[in-house]
């Protein structure tokens, strides 16, 4: 069983390589993964042609037709896409991506996933291997957070975790936004256990991710 995983950016995708073994329980399939990072979010577009304009790198106006190819080719059993919500209301967010699923003329098994705001949520939901990658974070910021709050996540856990936090890293730049990003997915997630793991958009993607192969 071979599975496709696309996720909105770079850092996303670091974090699910390491990320997907650990969610697929045991099973009776032998399987095989693939993640591909986009250059952004994106929208969901209104014309669910095949076709797509080839400037745009972002994930769901490139999504249909992602689809629609792997349905067409050989040796793609299932697709798991990884969004994550920010402010977006994610019981519509859910609705929208589940109705372009639905309007595609033949789609492989796709399980949509989504992080509650940012994937930081989840570093934040698994405190333990937060702190052991980072036994020096700020534990009176890391108390401040309400688990799968809409806060700015990835600023609040940079705060924690970062001389001078986010405001430190947006006057560097994106660079420095999208490395912390990075060097978040690179020490946190090998020490992450599904089973510590607060965050229930954690836990509804644990699920989902384990229905594709149940």
């Amino acid at each position: 069983m071979h599975i496709e995983v696309l996720v909105e950016d770079s850092s996303g995708a670091a974090l699910m390589e390491q990320l997907i073994p650990k969610l697929l329980k045991p099973s009776t399939y032998t399987y095989t993964f693939k993640v591909h990072g986009y250059g952004g979010i994106g929208h969901i577009p209104k014309n669910m042609k095949r076709t797509t304009d080839a400037y745009k790198k972002t994930l769901l106006d490139k999504l249909p037709a992602m689809l629609l190819g792997y349905a067409q080719t050989p040796g793609y059993d299932a697709v798991i896409v990884l969004v994550d919500t920010d402010n977006r209301n994610p019981v519509d967010f859910r609705r929208d991506l589940e109705v372009m699923y639905k309007r595609l003329a033949k789609a492989p098994k796709t399980a949509f996933c989504m992080a509650t705001e940012e994937v930081e949520a989840w570093y934040l939901g698994d405190r333990k291997a937060l702190l052991t990658a980072y036994p020096r974070a700020n534990n009176k910021i890391l108390k401040r957070y309400k688990q799968d709050s809409v806060c700015g996540t990835w600023e609040l856990l940079a705060e924690a975790l970062v001389k001078g936090g986010a405001e430190a890293l947006k006057k560097e730049g994106f660079h420095s936004i999208g490395a912390f990003k990075h060097e978040c997915a690179a020490q946190i997630t090998p020490h992450m256990e599904p089973r510590n793991n607060l965050s229930p958009s954690f836990k509804d993607t644990e699920a989902r991710v384990q229905a594709l192969v149940d």
